[in-house]
């Protein structure tokens, strides 16, 4: 599956865009008090694709939004999702040592500065999203990564862990943990520019699907990646005796999901007046790590 020096370009283009912009949102690690803020910025300068911000950008452009909207939106989901990084690696949850290649910030800052840290860039990200100017982009978000969104699929993986759980209830962790806020950030993205609401339905079905299967190859990944390619340690999942799809479908029979649900995203983008090339490429980069 060939991805195009288009999205290479695209995916860089945002990440420095939203770095830039991020180094100016983000209070300085001299203000006070200085061990949050600078606990802050090291988890959000520690790399990562910004592949939300790109979900954003790339649904924003197809419909016309404004730029300036789209930089505050795009920064706003990656500091949730930092956030959500940061409470996911402390000891009561996954307890990792290694993050996007890195010690894991409570291994640096302590477990309280961790927790806090990752509040404060949930509650900055509400501040900048709220530059938009839309309370439907902000509910849209907040419903995302609340109790029927991230939260909700999380509370589950951890209730769930290590017990014997259907096909049903593994589509319900991943959809939820993280293919929420991907689709999240997909329709955030249109609502910012001229989408209708039929095509706002389109593109949540498109984001579902690309959601899922993120969550998929991630579960690939962890069985069959390194530590310097993944950021952290492989094989995590299986030694916490997680619910993944490798462990209750097999490998190759969750590559081949993924792929099935890339191809629907695609499918279920049936916009001709619109140009949707980029989200396509976007789509297509989540299975290429393992095709």
């Amino acid at each position: 599956m060939e991805v195009t020096t288009q999205l290479p370009r695209f995916l860089v283009s945002v990440r420095e865009r939203c770095n830039q912009h991020l180094e100016r949102l983000l209070p300085a690690a001299e203000e006070r008090p200085e061990v949050i803020h600078a606990a802050m910025r090291y988890s959000v300068f520690a790399g990562g694709k910004r592949f939300r911000p790109a979900l954003v950008v790339g649904a924003g452009k197809v419909f016309g939004a404004p730029e300036a909207a789209l930089d505050d939106l795009a920064c706003g989901v990656e500091l949730i999702h930092t956030y959500s990084l940061i409470h996911d690696d402390l000891p009561c949850m996954d307890d990792d040592d290694l993050r996007r290649g890195k010690p894991t910030l409570h291994k640096v800052y302590g477990d309280g500065v961790a927790v806090l840290a990752g509040d404060a860039l949930y509650a900055l990200a509400f501040e900048v999203i709220a530059h938009c100017g839309s309370p439907e982009v902000i509910a849209e978000v907040a419903r995302s990564t609340g109790t029927r969104g991230m939260i909700g699929g999380q509370v589950a993986d951890i209730l769930l862990e290590g017990e014997k759980i259907t096909p049903e209830d593994l589509e319900y962790i991943h959809s939820h943990k993280t293919g929420r806020l991907i689709t999240g950030c997909l329709v955030a993205g249109a609502m910012l520019g001229d989408a209708r609401p039929e095509e706002l339905e389109m593109v949540r079905a498109f984001g579902e699907r690309v959601g899922l299967a993120f969550q998929i190859v991630d579960d690939v990944l962890d069985e069959t990646g390194d530590a310097e390619t993944l950021g952290k340690n492989p094989g995590s999942d299986k030694d916490r005796d997680k619910n993944t799809f490798p462990k209750m479908h097999g490998l190759e029979a969750s590559v081949e999901r993924a792929v099935r649900l890339v191809e629907e995203a695609k499918n279920a983008l049936v916009l001709p007046e619109r140009d949707t090339i980029i989200l396509r490429m976007l789509a297509d980069f989540v299975v290429q790590r393992v095709t």
